[in-house]
C-alpha cells in the first residue's frame, strides 16, 4: 500500500499532531506500507524555521523508513487569525501542488486546521483516489468557543466547507466519541466514522527516577512540582493557573511551565507584573526530552478555559504522563474527565474555578496513600491506550478503506 499522509505538523516539531502522526507513519512502515508525508518545514509554534532547514519550495528527506516530503509555506507565529489563515492555505496549495506528483493508493489528511484536510480533498479529487479525514479538532468550532471569530459570513463559509469535507472523505477518524457524535449531528452516516483515540509511547515514555541535573538547573530542590508541557494557547487559559499560584503561600509549591503559543509574551508579562516566584517558564524542548523534564514533577497540570466544546476533547497529555505513573490534575470537562475517574489517575477540577483548583492540588499534596493510588491508575490507564495498538487499530481502516470493506473499530 503506498499511502500519502498531508499533516501541517511532523518532527522536528513536537506538538501532539506531530507526534502521533509520526508514531503512526514508523509502525505502518514497519507493517509494509510505502508512507510518504506531505508536510511544511518545521516552524510551530513561533512561526520561525527550525535550525537546519530552509523554506524551499521542496525537499526531501527520510524519517525512520518515511520519506518526508516539505514544501514551502507562509510562516506565522501561532498568535494572529489573519496571518495563521494565510499560513494555512499556502500550506493547502503547495502541498495540493507537489500531491500531484506523488504516486499513491490512499491519502490522510489531518487536522487541526483543516485546510491540510482541504489539500486531501481536493488530490482525492485529482487523482482519483480514496482520501480518509483525520478529526483531531472541531475546526473552526473551536476558534469560536475562544472568541478569535464570531458569528457571520465568515463562520459560515468555514462551517459548510467543514461539511464538504466530511461528505467526500471515504472514511473519517476521530479522537473522542463526541467528535462522532458532533460529526453525525452535521448529517454525516456514523458508519463512516471511526474512534481512533490518543495514546503513548510507552518505549519513551516510562517511569523514571528524577533528574538530578535538571532539578538543579530549573532549581526545584525540594519542592512539589507542578508541571504544564505544552501549547500556551488561548484555549488553555493559563492566566487562570498563574492568579491561582499567586494565592499559594507554601513554598514548597513550584508551577513548571514549558512550551510556546499565542499566550507566551502576555504570560510572561503576568508573572512579572505579579512578582511570581513560584513559577518558571522555559521554552519548548526537544520530545525526547520531555520525559526527563516529566521525572521532575509530581503532578501534571492539564487545563482548558470553561467551555462546552472542550468536553468533547482529551488532550493528549493524559496518555503521556500516564506512562511515567503521575497523577494528573486536570481542569477538563466531559470525556477527559471520565477517563481520569474511570482510572483513578488524579484529580479533577472545574475549569476557572479558583477555590476547586486551590483544593485538589493541596489535597494531591498532602494524601501521600491517595496519591500512590493515583500513580497506579495511571499505570493502568497507560496501558490501555498503548499507541502502537491504536495505530494498528488505524492501519486496519486504511487497508480495509482500499478493500472496501467495513469494520467496527474497538476504541
Amino acid at each position: 500500500m503506498k499511502l500519502l499522509f498531508i499533516t501541517d505538523n511532523f518532527p522536528p516539531e513536537v506538538n501532539a499532531p506531530a507526534t502521533r502522526t509520526f508514531e503512526h507513519c514508523q509502525l505502518w512502515v514497519r507493517e509494509g506500507a510505502e508512507v510518504t508525508v506531505l508536510t511544511c518545514v518545521p516552524n510551530f509554534p513561533q512561526g520561525k524555521v527550525y535550525p537546519g532547514y530552509k523554506n524551499k519550495p521542496f525537499q526531501i528527506e527520510y524519517l525512520d523508513g518515511i520519506k518526508v516530503i516539505r514544501v514551502w509555506s507562509y510562516m506565522s507565529a501561532n498568535e494572529g487569525f489573519l496571518k495563521r489563515i494565510i499560513d494555512y492555505f499556502s500550506f493547502a496549495i503547495l502541498s495540493t501542488i507537489a500531491g500531484l506528483f506523488i504516486k499513491t493508493d490512499i491519502i490522510v489528511a489531518t487536522s487541526p486546521q483543516f485546510f491540510a484536510a482541504a489539500a486531501g480533498r481536493w488530490l482525492s479529487f485529482l487523482k482519483r483516489k480514496p482520501w480518509i479525514m483525520e478529526v483531531r479538532d472541531l475546526w473552526p468550532e473551536s476558534i469560536k468557543n475562544v472568541g478569535v471569530l464570531n458569528d457571520g459570513m465568515i463562520l459560515s463559509f468555514f462551517e459548510w466547507w467543514e461539511k464538504r469535507l466530511y461528505l467526500t472523505a471515504r472514511r473519517i477518524v476521530v479522537v473522542t466519541d463526541s467528535f462522532k457524535d458532533y460529526i453525525i449531528k452535521r448529517g454525516i452516516k456514523a458508519e463512516k466514522i471511526y474512534v481512533i483515540k490518543n495514546g503513548a509511547n510507552p518505549q519513551l515514555f516510562a517511569p523514571r527516577p528524577k533528574n538530578p541535573e535538571l532539578i538543579e538547573k530549573l532549581h526545584l530542590q525540594g519542592k512539589f512540582v507542578i508541571s504544564y508541557i505544552g501549547t500556551h494557547g488561548m484555549a488553555h487559559k493559563l492566566d487562570f493557573i498563574f492568579h491561582c499560584a499567586s494565592k499559594i503561600k507554601n513554598p514548597v509549591f513550584h508551577f513548571l511551565f514549558i512550551g510556546a503559543g499565542a499566550e507566551k509574551n502576555n504570560l510572561l508579562r503576568l508573572k512579572e507584573e505579579m512578582k511570581l516566584d513560584n513559577v518558571t517558564m522555559i521554552d519548548p524542548v526537544p520530545k525526547d526530552d520531555v520525559p526527563d523534564y516529566l521525572s521532575c514533577t509530581d503532578i501534571s497540570l492539564i487545563p482548558l478555559r470553561k467551555s462546552e466544546l472542550f468536553k468533547t476533547v482529551i488532550p493528549s497529555k493524559i496518555f503521556e504522563t500516564s506512562a511515567m505513573k503521575i497523577p494528573i490534575l486536570l481542569g477538563v470537562e466531559g470525556e477527559s474527565k471520565a477517563i481520569i475517574e474511570e482510572f483513578g489517575a488524579g484529580l479533577c477540577f472545574e475549569p476557572e474555578n479558583e477555590e476547586d483548583f486551590l483544593q485538589k492540588l493541596n489535597t494531591l499534596y498532602t494524601d501521600k496513600n491517595l496519591y500512590e493510588q493515583y500513580r497506579n491508575g495511571c499505570a493502568e490507564l497507560a496501558k490501555s491506550f498503548d499507541r502502537k495498538t491504536l495505530a494498528l487499530r488505524m492501519y486496519e481502516v486504511l487497508q480495509t478503506t482500499l478493500t472496501g470493506v467495513n469494520i467496527k473499530t474497538r476504541v
